[in-house]
């Protein structure tokens, strides 16, 4: 799976506002922004991403995910804060 399919793939099950996805192999990084993530559980957020992916993870396309989850709110402080280092 290439990084493009995983993006659009997350973008279109969860209408993401914005999803950056990178690979080391078969080793990927996720961030995503949305509005679906406010008032969830960390541990249902990274389900959320998985649930879209696990067709891949299950035939070893994706061997492991890192995901990093924000609301709308929470990206602008995060780019905010990363901004000012």
């Amino acid at each position: 799976m290439d990084i493009q399919q995983i993006e659009q793939l997350l973008q279109e099950q969860l209408q993401l506002s914005e999803v950056k996805v990178s690979a080391d192999g078969s080793h990927y990084s996720v961030t995503a922004v949305g509005d679906c993530f406010a008032e969830v559980s960390r541990v249902k957020q990274q389900q959320m991403i998985y649930a879209p992916l696990m067709a891949a993870i299950q035939d070893g396309s994706i061997h492991a995910v890192s995901i990093r989850t924000f609301t709308p709110e929470q990206w602008r402080r995060e780019k905010l804060l990363n901004s000012s280092m």
